[in-house]
């Protein structure tokens, strides 16, 4: 369904790129449905704004469009350096070593003031899950680390060094473990805490967990750790809004997200956008001097098949939402 008048010409044209993306050490959730979404052409400007291993962007890039690609992690800017449309003239591929928080001032750097569409891929990335010295997971022992851009504080910094109530207020924040003190509580009893797979045990005991449960409980925990030493939630606040001011009228923002958390600021970020927020009481006034949307042609939720679960089993919890951008000016407070 076409989503602008944008998307009804481009409808018209032939000769449309195949999309056919190159191998990759991991494999991009949702990635028909992204593309779609973003519909690339030739000599449009897009931004990657999570690189991570080039799922989106090798797609983007084979639809024809020049990429603006994000990562704060040096290892997936590393691997993004050695692609041969980094050193296309002009280059097709601009690596930028930088939060997506920060598009704004980079694209501004890079002489580009409106963009054509921005994705956004949000959490960590296979690539850091799947490599043991990075402490992700806990799914093979590593050093407590859990930061996308490798500096401190890290994880490790954060269970030795923080008090009990603070760790329990992100446990539960970020989260969403019930039995936040409880684990709290036995962290800071087991301190020092150098290893993935030392905090997981300690949470796994706190939390009686028998083997063979569907899921380890020790899941919560970490998924909480790392949002808050890497500042997950408030970089995605700030990069939304960062979306808004660089897309052009018809610009397609998409977004996927993991968890209820990510998906929640999302949501409501496009409905607040395309002023379809939930409204007070029908019994009052209608507020007068309504701003016109920022966004229109919000798309429902749309999560992934149950063949991509199959066989991407890390889709299972994916969720993408897209939008159009309007003509209305970006909130000035958005940056």
């Amino acid at each position: 369904m076409p989503h602008d008048g944008r998307r009804c010409r481009r409808q018209g044209r032939k000769g449309k790129a195949q999309v056919t993306p190159a191998p990759a050490p991991h494999v991009p959730v949702l990635l028909d449905e992204v593309i779609r979404e973003l519909d690339p052409r030739p000599g449009d400007v897009i931004i990657d704004a999570t690189f991570g291993a080039g799922g989106y962007t090798r797609a983007i890039l084979d639809a024809g469009a020049t990429v603006h690609a994000f990562d704060r992690d040096p290892d997936a800017i590393a691997a993004g350096a050695q692609w041969p449309e980094t050193r296309e003239v002009p280059p097709r591929l601009v690596l930028h070593a930088r939060r997506f928080s920060e598009m704004v001032e980079a694209m501004e750097e890079a002489g580009i003031a409106q963009v054509d569409g921005i994705a956004m891929d949000i959490g960590v990335s296979s690539m850091q899950l799947d490599r043991a010295e990075r402490g992700f997971a806990f799914s093979s022992d590593g050093p407590l680390d859990m930061t996308m851009d490798r500096t401190r504080p890290n994880a490790a910094d954060f269970v030795n060094d923080a008090d009990e109530a603070a760790i329990a207020d992100v446990l539960y924040t970020f989260g969403e473990e019930r039995q936040s003190r409880r684990v709290a509580r036995a962290i800071v009893a087991a301190r020092p805490l150098t290893t993935t797979g030392e905090l997981a045990a300690v949470v796994r005991k706190a939390l009686g967990h028998r083997p063979g449960q569907p899921k380890d409980p020790a899941t919560r925990s970490f998924q909480a750790i790392r949002i808050h030493v890497n500042g997950e939630l408030d970089e995605l606040r700030r990069g939304l809004a960062a979306a808004e001011r660089l897309l052009k009228e018809g610009g397609r923002l998409a977004v996927v997200s993991f968890h209820s958390l990510e998906d929640r600021i999302v949501k409501t970020f496009l409905r607040d956008a395309a002023n379809v927020s939930p409204r007070g009481s029908r019994h009052l006034p209608e507020a007068k001097d309504t701003p016109s949307p920022r966004f229109g042609h919000l798309t429902k939720a749309i999560r992934p098949s149950a063949a991509e679960i199959d066989r991407n089993p890390r889709a299972r919890s994916s969720t993408l939402r897209a939008a159009t951008r309007t003509a209305a000016p970006a909130r000035e407070h958005a940056a």
